[in-house]
């Protein structure tokens, strides 16, 4: 039996993953820890985290895995940057020197850092370890698994076969043709940062007409989706072999307009802005239908009743409910950290295997962090005189909060893996009032008017507010789910412009303080079912630890904070 820590750096999103005798017993994302958003840097704070949570040592570590194989993503830069001369002679030295900096000696690095002998740090391919990742913690004996992101090493689509404790590669598309990177250098002409804004691009699709004014006919010169699943980019109109910021090239405004000014206020009573909606939606689109293609050919080439999902694009909830219901499969997974954060996990997991230890057992619950630490947020909070006080039941406490339409901050059990906030470090709400969602979002967040909150209902109740059922993406917030017209007086700040939600369902195994909480709200007469967003202010990580929930609480304007037993609230 091993003790494995999987490490995934250097692009977005760091992270670390302990896998012991085949069991997942933490992961951490290192922006949680050091507070920068997205944090890329090699996560040693966060394996340190992580084996401190389980009381191990580096010396009882068996492998430290890194989750992509740095020669090869070496090779595929090189080859690149060579065969697009001269356009790449800006990027190139850049670029070399990023590579042949810290990215090509991570593997020595992780080995001085843990105190491991160079023969026990291992790495696998980038995309099957994403595969990996979704595959291993479903509850799924057989499935087909699709990995779409930007790019690994070589390939930026794979299809795989995950039966048991395998996983046998099927097919790729390779760099430069990219979904991940289509969807990465239109959101940075819609105005918004890559690898953060594509979740904005998401929202805003639902503001805007698919195809409208021709744009069906001029996205056919972007992609051509092919009738076996594959797809090409028209790569005149992108950057990305010569440009890693934008993406996109000068023939791409020719086509479509000129960029949007990053930061500009939306109006979408003003043409310009209408467009650029429109053009958003009609990406998704065009992302769906690829997905699908792709979906399709996973199922032809498998026969599998169950479909898992990773990477970067498999974030796309819209996407997930459209596979979940055209895709002809029975049964989708999407594993909630499905971008980067995830290699490290897959990786783990992979090692694991191959050290002889079982695979996983489903992924019940994304709460995986850190707990926070109670005594630190008692003491912190009596130094800065906070009004604090201790409750025998604090999901009561935080329901009556709530009840009495207080915006309250919940800070309960491990904080979460994945980019979700699922109810450890959430701020909550009552889900029916849109001013609600106004003045979360005026006070607190500070969001672009046109992206959505989602709603946490409690799983046996879904039926009653929504179109649908709970299904394996729920519990994570990587599925919508259409609202019911009929309850719209529940869910007024809970329903995007398109009548979907992005909802989670809570039971007692995936978010135990959570399921209290809507309980109680039920039990006291109270539709259970809550507005749920993410505990951070605008540009910051998600509060982790007690320190962070209390600087939160002082920076911005909710009413009220509950730390485990602990309940702070503002003055009137």
């Amino acid at each position: 039996m091993a003790n494995v820590l999987g490490i995934s750096a250097h692009y977005h999103d760091a992270a670390a993953a302990l896998v012991v005798d085949g069991e997942v017993v933490v992961a951490i994302q290192q922006e949680r820890l050091s507070r920068i958003k997205n944090d890329p840097a090699l996560p040693l704070d966060a394996g340190d985290a992580c084996l401190a949570h389980a009381g191990l040592r580096a010396q009882d570590l068996d492998a430290v895995v890194f989750y992509e194989r740095p020669f090869d993503k070496l090779e595929r830069v090189m080859v690149n940057l060579m065969r697009n001369l001269p356009r790449t002679w800006r990027q190139f030295p850049r670029a070399m020197a990023s590579q042949l900096g810290d990215k090509i000696w991570v593997l020595d690095q992780l080995a001085e850092a843990f105190g491991q002998p160079r023969a026990k740090v291992h790495c696998f391919e980038h995309h099957r370890c994403h595969a990996a990742s979704a595959h291993f913690v479903s509850r799924f004996e057989d499935a087909a698994v699709l990995v779409v992101d930007g790019v690994g090493e070589h390939s930026s689509t794979t299809l795989w076969h995950g039966q048991g404790s395998t996983l046998r590669a099927l097919c790729s598309i390779d760099f430069p043709h990219s979904l991940g990177l289509l969807y990465a250098a239109l959101t940075a002409w819609l105005g918004f940062a890559v690898n953060e804004g594509e979740y904005k691009v998401m929202g805003l699709a639902a503001w805007g007409r698919p195809g409208h004014a021709g744009l069906h006919e001029r996205f056919e010169q972007l992609i051509r989706l092919d009738d076996d699943g594959s797809y090409e980019l028209g790569l005149e109109y992108f950057a990305h072999m010569s440009d890693a910021e934008l993406g996109f090239g000068p023939k791409l405004e020719a086509l479509l307009g000129p960029r949007r000014p990053p930061g500009r206020a939306w109006k979408f009573d003003e043409a310009k802005d209408q467009h650029y909606a429109d053009v958003a939606a009609t990406l998704q689109g065009v992302i769906e239908a690829a997905l699908l293609g792709l979906a399709r050919k996973a199922k032809a080439l498998t026969g599998s009743a169950n479909l898992c999902l990773a990477g970067g694009v498999a974030l796309n909830s819209l996407a997930n409910a459209r596979l979940a219901r055209e895709g002809g499969f029975e049964a989708v997974f999407v594993q909630p950290a499905a971008g980067d954060a995830g290699g490290a996990l897959g990786a783990a997991i992979l090692d694991a295997l191959e050290l002889g230890d079982p695979r996983p057992g489903p992924m019940m619950s994304a709460a995986l962090g850190l707990p926070v630490d109670v005594a630190r947020a008692w003491a912190v909070a009596r130094e800065l005189e906070l009004p604090i006080r201790r409750v025998d039941d604090p999901a009561s406490a935080a329901a009556q909060l709530i009840a009495a339409d207080k915006i309250v901050a919940h800070v309960r059990g491990r904080f979460e893996w994945g980019p979700r906030a699922l109810g450890q470090r959430s701020i909550l709400a009552r889900a029916a009032e849109r001013s609600t969602r106004e003045r979360i979002n005026r006070l607190i967040k500070q969001r672009e008017p046109f992206r959505p909150f989602a709603p946490a209902v409690l799983e046996p109740r879904v039926a009653a507010y929504f179109d649908g059922q709970a299904n394996d993406m729920t519990p994570f917030m990587t599925t919508v789910l259409p609202a019911r017209p009929d309850h719209s007086d529940a869910l007024g700040a809970v329903t995007h412009e398109d009548g979907s939600s992005r909802a989670q369902t809570v039971s007692v195994g995936s978010a135990p303080e959570l399921h209290a909480l809507l309980t109680a709200l039920e039990r006291g007469g109270h539709a259970p079912l809550v507005l749920n967003t993410s505990l951070n202010g605008p540009g910051e990580p998600i509060v982790a630890s007690s320190e962070d929930a209390l600087g939160f609480f002082l920076r911005h304007a909710v009413d009220a904070m509950i730390i485990e037993d602990l309940v702070i609230e503002r003055p009137s």
